[in-house]
């Protein structure tokens, strides 16, 4: 699992340099207006570590990461 950030062009999400197969599922996480998840600045640099920790591993816990952000907002 990874995360990328694209931008919607014509009603198509667009994510630049990520190339996916035909068909492929993906999950897309939208801010709401009315909910914003701010974390303290340690609380954040913990996550990105994590992020970074994860991106070294095979495979991953992707459900189990995106449920633990859930706690934060």
């Amino acid at each position: 699992m990874q995360i990328s950030t694209g931008t919607v062009v014509g009603g198509k999400i667009v994510v630049e340099g990520l190339s996916l197969p035909e068909g492929t599922v993906v999950t897309v996480l939208t801010p709401e207006d009315d909910i914003v998840v701010k974390l303290a600045p340690h609380l954040e640099n913990e996550l990105l570590e994590a992020i970074d920790e994860a991106d070294q591993e095979e495979g991953g816990a992707g459900p189990e990461f995106l449920e633990g952000l859930k706690r934060y907002g």
